[in-house]
């Protein structure tokens, strides 16, 4: 699509000595940004705590090449049927089939490459094709045409052109927490409701917290966090194996970005077995990732449920109350010792102790070794990407999300090792999800060893349009990150301060979501 240029009311190096080192200044002048942010206005800095600024800034702005289109949906296959076509893009002929069908009812179509950006780990290149019909002044507009296209036979949906995450200039709204513990006496780190089996809004965590500021953490599925979760140097979150995240130690003072696997073992006397997942419904491989038997694939897939029939599934006091069914139970005390045996799933997790549930062929083998009053041992192996074993210390909390954005101050994602492109030939998850622009939350830290929270506001046509995951990283790079992690986005994209309350637009009609976790800047 068209991009546009717009010229800086601050000029971009003010405004980056003012707000980053300038070492992380500079990038390649073929960048997206071309090295600088497209400023609209003078960044607004307001001091939140002694040591915690926030700032807010305006880019780009809305023009007038930017409109509403429909998207038609194209079949899976060139022979499919076009009414329920549910894929955004596809191979070329298949876009010519669909784009001919529509001509034969007198539409107007556009047939349009869709192309991804090189990542660290994947090449940029063709994703496939996509088919679009008007220019219209409004969504409302588009929706009128929309159902006309629907009436006659084809499926699809309404999209604005400024959100294709292909224009520098659409205007965005960017806010960043600062906080510098050489001034701040107090700590940043996750935290979550009552249970992790729940969700419960920011603003709410943090007034509970007496917290001075706040943004949106990790994944969540069925009302729980998704990928590995460290907390205080306790892992009581299933690894999605290789996916990016990032280790807090210190209170935040020590920020590392990395990828990261996790092998959680059971053993009964000279036998052992690994354990599937931490604290997880069984059978369901969020993000799949996961370890042994794994369907379709045991490979990171973002937002993709894997499924497996015979797991073994620890759960700790932080879960709240474990999911029911058949199968297998081991109900284990604080020392290991195992002081029930049931053949049917959903026992209360004693104070300080855990259980264990089994499904399917894996019932067997806990019924087999799991006797009471005798001892099961658990024990956990957490590895960064080179292989080398983390130390789990009380000070250590991990926060498995990505992808990596930003490692050693050069921009670095990895899409693939991550999951987001999509294992097959319909990359319709990829477009939407990495390429398309959306509203995101970012962490990181910047040379000065400030911990920085980042949200872009997105999906507000005019206002905020969101950001392709590739910009995402390049904003962090130009906003001075040395190392930087993408969070969870989309509608649950929020950060709060004590005294603004609020300080971005969700993207949700609702406003705020409830959240799995969070983190908290705490005094």
């Amino acid at each position: 699509m068209h991009r546009k240029t717009l010229p800086a009311i601050v000029a971009a190096a003010i405004v980056l000595a003012a707000h980053a080192p300038a070492a992380a200044a500079a990038t390649p002048q073929d960048s997206f940004f071309g090295g600088r942010l497209p400023l609209s206005a003078p960044p607004v800095t307001t001091t939140v705590a002694p040591g915690v600024t926030m700032t807010s800034m305006s880019l780009g702005a809305k023009d007038a090449g930017d409109f509403w289109t429909v998207q038609v949906y194209l079949p899976a296959t060139a022979d499919g049927p076009l009414n329920t076509a549910a894929t955004a893009l596809g191979a070329r002929e298949i876009a010519d089939r669909v784009a001919e069908a529509m001509r034969g009812k007198g539409f107007e179509p556009r047939v349009e490459e869709a192309l991804s950006p090189a990542f660290a780990d994947h090449p940029a290149g063709t994703l496939g094709w996509i088919v679009r019909v008007g220019q219209y002044a409004t969504g409302a507009e588009a929706t009128a045409a929309l159902a006309a296209i629907k009436a006659a036979g084809f499926a699809g949906g309404t999209r604005y052109t400024a959100q294709d995450g292909t224009d520098a200039g659409a205007p965005q709204k960017v806010h960043v927490l600062r906080v510098d513990f050489k001034r701040f006496g107090g700590t940043v780190g996750t935290d979550f409701g009552a249970t992790l089996n729940g969700t419960e809004k920011l603003t709410d965590l943090a007034a509970a917290a007496g917290a001075v500021a706040g943004i949106n953490g990790q994944w969540f599925y069925n009302s729980a966090p998704g990928g590995l979760y460290v907390k205080d140097g306790k892992l009581i979150g299933s690894a999605t194996q290789g996916r990016g995240g990032v280790k807090i130690t210190r209170g935040g003072r020590s920020v590392d970005v990395d990828a990261y696997t996790a092998h959680v073992t059971l053993r009964a006397g000279r036998d052992s077995v690994e354990i599937d997942g931490v604290n997880r419904v069984p059978g369901e491989i969020w993000n799949c990732g996961g370890v042994g038997g794994d369907q379709p694939t045991e490979r990171p897939q973002h937002d993709l449920k894997c499924t497996d029939s015979s797991e073994l599934v620890l759960f700790t006091p932080e879960w709240g109350t474990p999911p029911t069914g058949a199968g297998a139970e081991a109900v284990l005390d604080a020392r290991g010792t195992v002081t029930a045996v049931y053949t049917s799933r959903g026992a209360s997790v004693p104070p300080g102790g855990s259980t264990v549930q089994a499904t399917g062929d894996s019932a067997a083998w806990l019924l087999g070794h799991a006797k009471a009053g005798e001892r099961l041992r658990v024990s956990e192996r957490v590895e960064d990407g080179k292989g080398r074993r983390v130390a789990l210390t009380g000070d250590t909390t991990i926060l498995q999300v990505g992808p990596t954005l930003v490692r050693d101050g050069r921009v670095s994602v990895n899409a693939a090792a991550d999951g987001l492109i999509r294992e097959g030939t319909d990359q319709t998850f990829t477009y939407n999800w990495a390429v398309r622009a959306n509203p995101r939350s970012m962490i990181g830290v910047d040379d000065r060893g400030r911990l920085m929270l980042v949200v872009v506001d997105g999906r507000q046509d005019g206002y905020s349009e969101g950001l392709g995951i590739a910009q995402t990283a390049e904003i962090m790079k130009l906003l001075g990150a040395r190392e930087a992690m993408n969070l969870d986005g989309g509608g649950s994209s929020v950060m709060v301060t004590a005294g603004a309350g609020i300080v971005n637009r969700p993207s949700d009609a609702t406003g705020q979501r409830s959240l799995g976790n969070v983190f908290l800047v705490r005094p």
